[in-house]
């Protein structure tokens, strides 16, 4: 077909109605392979021939982006946007060139570079924004790395949990010449989980520094992008930050969203995502060596299996509701900076059962609400004691309920492989099960 050739609008009617099929048969292909500019360029072409010269805009901006000196894109290009066609010279024979070159030209060739606003402006439309991958680094890091300074010991309570991140990480890693003689690995990740509002989060921070490492937090919207690759992109770049920060805890909050059961997405680009965290966490082309991966879900059973195979999660920590001592620290925690008097903390800490640290944050919240509600009515401010406390968690009501009654169903009608027999004994103690 002869692009140079300008049609008459019917002929460009009748072009566009046979071209059609194949115009979404190669955007389908492009969805599925965004990289391949000739078959991008072949599209532009087509568009342009139909007569949609916005969207062939749009597609030859992205070749020329990828490839700028693309002779074929500035020469549709030029058209697009109304101006003359440049022929690359190594297309021509000698005297066609010469007669080129002698003939007048009203218009200067078409740049390598475009004024792209000029270019929405003649056209009368916006270009669709287009992400393309730069090569460019600028050498700052894409993630910040914390460096907590809290320790396992400000950890009030939880001893069991904290004996089973000994026993999985601190230990071996202090004692480097009995790792070796019992050829104990560091590699694989730890998933801590549990109820929501009970510290999930607050002990990993507490583990990075414990271990004198740098802490990098990932939420699932630091992962998950629209555009298609940009997710397995992050899930790279997320490891790499944690290489080049080493040693580096990379902690994953709930991960059963990012790391789901494949089976149950119909979603192939989170399917994507999971494989890549997959390769990520197996070390196939980077060592992980100093990269400790923690992940913490309250939903462990919608966690993709293959997460949980040796070398990946492979060791888990049930992080229950706090205990006496915790729920005693938690109340001091949330109580310091605040004016109170005549505070029983212990007594407080004994009435709290059930209640998650998030339940016993709140009541503080209330009970602070109170006396500064009483403050503003008698124009006197007055400290929070045990009546506003009392109070508070008098109409508060364990918001742990829900998850214990799933996580009861769970263990007593799903199948039992002991994935959740520290779970099951928590259950029978609590009169459960």
């Amino acid at each position: 077909m002869d692009r140079n050739r300008a049609f008459s609008p019917n002929e460009q009617n009748r072009l566009r109605h046979m071209s059609q099929p194949l115009i979404d048969s190669l955007r389908r292909a492009l969805a599925a392979n965004p990289d391949d500019l000739p078959l991008r360029l072949h599209l532009a072409g087509l568009l342009l021939d139909a007569g949609d010269r916005s969207s062939a805009v749009a597609e030859l901006a992205t070749v020329l982006v990828g490839e700028p000196g693309n002779p074929a894109a500035l020469e549709l290009m030029g058209r697009a946007l109304d101006g003359p066609a440049r022929q690359p010279e190594t297309a021509q024979p000698d005297a066609a060139r010469d007669a080129v070159r002698e003939q007048p030209t009203e218009h200067p060739a078409a740049p390598a570079s475009f004024d792209w606003t000029a270019a929405e402006e003649q056209l009368g439309v916006d270009v669709p924004p287009m992400f393309v991958g730069s090569t460019e680094t600028t050498g700052e890091p894409a993630y910040d790395v914390e460096r907590p300074v809290l320790r396992l010991a400000d950890v009030g309570g939880m001893t069991q949990a904290k004996q089973r991140l000994e026993a999985s990480f601190l230990a071996p890693l202090r004692n480097p010449e009995l790792r070796r003689m019992y050829h104990k690995s560091l590699r694989g990740g730890l998933l801590m989980y549990g109820p929501p509002g009970c510290g999930k989060t607050f002990l990993a921070r507490a583990l990075a520094g414990e271990l004198q490492a740098g802490f990098l937090s990932v939420q699932i919207t630091d992962v998950l992008d629209p555009m298609l690759g940009n997710s397995e992109h992050n899930v790279h770049e997320l490891f790499q930050a944690a290489r080049q920060a080493a040693p580096c805890v990379l902690f994953f909050d709930e991960v059963d969203a990012l790391g789901q059961r494949r089976s149950q997405t119909r979603n192939s680009a989170l399917r994507g995502t999971v494989n890549q965290l997959l390769t990520e966490l197996d070390g196939v082309e980077q060592d992980n060596d100093g990269v400790f991966v923690l992940a913490a879900t309250n939903q462990p059973w919608d966690v993709d299996p293959a997460l949980r195979r040796p070398g990946r999660f492979d060791r888990t920590v049930l992080v229950l509701p706090p205990d006496e001592p915790a729920r005693e620290a938690i109340f001091r925690h949330h109580l310091r900076q605040r004016p109170i008097a005549g505070i029983d903390t212990t007594r407080l800490a004994k009435r709290t059962d059930g209640l998650s640290g998030a339940d016993i944050a709140y009541a503080c919240e209330l009970a602070a609400e109170q006396a500064l509600l009483d403050s503003v009515a008698t124009g006197e401010p007055r400290p929070i004691g045990m009546p506003d406390l009392e109070q508070a968690l008098a109409g508060l009501a364990p918001s742990i309920g829900p998850w214990l009654e799933t996580a009861r169903n769970l263990v007593a009608f799903g199948e039992d492989d002991g994935t959740y027999a520290e779970l099951r004994k928590y259950l029978k103690r609590a009169g459960r099960l």
